[in-house]
């Protein structure tokens, strides 16, 4: 699948203008992750645009969000790496532990795209070309701070081998490179 057929598939299920932005953001993450750990950056970059493609159809119904997207992409003949990964990223659905490091790199990485949108919104600018890495892993040690987002899934960057501050300063610079395209 080419990136403008999957462009044309999110689009077709997802109109929530802050959704798409989180998929494009967790698109460029996954890509920088892959470019890091020496992986095919066009196929993890995949996974982090399409992660969340049923969210909408299932209402984000925690105990099926995920397994929607794989029956969809394994019908458009998707890699079954790329469908497994997205199926896995939401543990609540599919009942099973990530076990990947495809795995584990997309539930960190499109997990902290929520904290670093969070954090970008407290800075008086709002521009996400001021924050700084050190202001993301300050608010992730506090809990109350966009409690929604699951710290232990971003900490499974540990279980790539990136190290929690490598991972941050990698994931912010991502992001930065499409802030204007995602209103940041």
């Amino acid at each position: 699948m080419t990136r403008n057929e999957a462009l044309d598939l999110l689009h077709q299920y997802i109109k929530n203008e802050k959704m798409l932005n989180h998929c494009y953001a967790s698109e460029v993450v996954m890509e920088a992750l892959a470019k890091r750990l020496g992986r095919d950056e066009r196929k993890w970059a995949l996974a982090g645009l399409l992660h969340d493609l049923d969210v909408e159809l299932v209402n984000a119904d925690p105990k099926i969000h995920g397994l929607e997207t794989a029956r969809i992409l394994e019908e458009k003949g998707l890699d079954p790496e790329i469908v497994e990964a997205i199926k896995m990223h939401n543990e609540k659905a599919s009942g099973l532990e990530r076990s990947t490091e495809f795995q584990h790199a997309l539930a960190a990485g499109e997990t902290i795209t929520g904290l670093i949108v969070a954090t970008t919104l407290v800075y008086p600018d709002k521009k996400l070309q001021s924050v700084k890495p050190k202001s993301v892993r300050k608010r992730m040690k506090t809990k109350a701070f966009a409690a929604s987002v699951k710290r232990e899934n971003i900490m499974e960057c540990e279980k790539i081998d990136i190290p929690i501050d490598e991972f941050i300063i990698i994931c912010v610079d991502a992001m930065k490179s499409i802030s204007d395209k995602i209103g940041l």
